[in-house]
């Protein structure tokens, strides 16, 4: 997995890689919803070289993690945020494997669990949001709807409904779900299912 996304950076623009978004518009709204306070722990889970990070950066939150498997892509947004790249922290993992003393407030997944595909992968994914996820945390995850592609980057993808997502997360509170096309930037049109949920209280 390392391998190949070493590889796309590598070889790809981030311009160029049909996730992109100039300005991650859905997201930041999901995370205005959650109201959380300047210095609250979020972690952006595959944020590759998203500007999510600068935009969280920029509307004064403190305590922003960036985790991508690829190393490459992360060093692009360090270098695009400049001196400005000491305010996040930066972990090259794969989240499947991501062991960590931090504890979050918010878990932000922009296309990332869609790619696990077996389902030994996509319970480790799981198991890692509600072990460092705080009790009344949120998570936020965006993945390939029904309506969606079969592969993405090459590799083959497992789309999610609101059904599965609720039930692979069922003992936490469901918040809101809905799809949105996205514009790949060669104007292909990709149907993600957006979804919210919150880690009930007294639970750790």
């Amino acid at each position: 997995m390392k391998e190949h996304w070493e590889r796309i950076y590598q070889e790809k623009e981030s311009q160029a890689l049909s996730w992109y978004q100039e300005k991650p518009e859905t997201s930041l709204r999901l995370i205005a919803v959650a109201t959380l306070d300047m210095n609250a722990g979020i972690i952006d889970v595959g944020a590759g070289d998203s500007t999510l990070v600068d935009n969280l950066f920029a509307l004064g939150f403190t305590n922003i993690t960036a985790l991508d498997v690829s190393s490459m892509a992360l060093q692009r947004a360090k270098n695009r945020m400049g001196s400005e790249t000491d305010a996040v922290k930066w972990v090259v993992a794969d989240v499947r494997e991501l062991e960590t003393n931090e504890r979050y407030q918010l878990w932000h997944d922009r296309a990332v669990l869609h790619f696990l595909t077996k389902e030994e992968d996509r319970y480790k994914y799981a198991e890692r949001v509600r072990r460092f996820l705080k009790p009344g945390g949120f998570l936020i995850v965006a993945a390939f709807s029904p309506k969606g592609p079969t592969k993405c980057s090459g590799l083959e993808i497992r789309q999610y409904s609101e059904d599965s997502l609720k039930e692979l997360f069922s003992d936490f509170e469901h918040i809101q779900s809905f799809e949105e096309e996205h514009l790949t930037p060669w104007g292909s049109s990709q149907n993600f299912l957006y979804s919210m949920f919150r880690k009930k209280e007294g639970r750790e």
